[in-house]
């Protein structure tokens, strides 16, 4: 009979272990693997958010990078123009330059062709009254024929 006794009373005593146990060490116990469960969900939840946070980022990044690089060759092509129309402009100055010192050069050529002339009537003038004045004998007034010499010089 001990065997039963001794039977019965450790099954009594499991029996007060198992609900020792499950009153005491198991909601703790319990508590702790779902905490540690949860912890373990938010981590890999915030790592899933950082990895779409991270992929956003890398896209927005390709998106600035992009943005920066249409701007940027934006930039130089209306610096290209802008020196290809500094450049026209120049090349226009130069040739309006360039014409308005043939102009003048042309006027200062017009102003001494007229000034020889002018010089050549006047010896023309005055050969022509000296030699007047071999073929008559005689003294020829310069201020009386004024007039008859100047129209001979302007026929010359």
């Amino acid at each position: 009979m001990n065997i039963n006794l001794t039977l019965i009373g450790q099954a009594i005593s499991f029996a007060i272990f198992v609900w020792f146990c499950m009153k005491y060490v198991w909601p703790p116990v319990i508590a702790a693997l779902e905490e540690r469960s949860k912890k373990i969900a938010d981590g890999l939840e915030a790592a899933n958010r950082a990895s779409r946070d991270l992929e956003l980022a890398q896209e927005k990044a390709t998106q600035t990078l992009r943005e920066s690089k249409e701007q940027a060759a934006e930039i130089i092509e209306q610096a290209n123009k802008r020196a290809n129309q500094m450049i026209d402009e120049a090349k226009e100055q130069a040739r309006l330059e360039g014409e308005r010192r043939l102009q003048a050069a042309q006027a200062e050529i017009e102003q001494e062709v007229m000034r020889a002339k002018e010089a050549l009537r006047a010896q023309v003038s005055a050969l022509a009254l000296a030699g007047a004045e071999k073929i008559l004998g005689a003294s020829v007034d310069e201020k009386a024929h004024s007039e008859i010499v100047e129209k001979l010089a302007k026929e010359l």
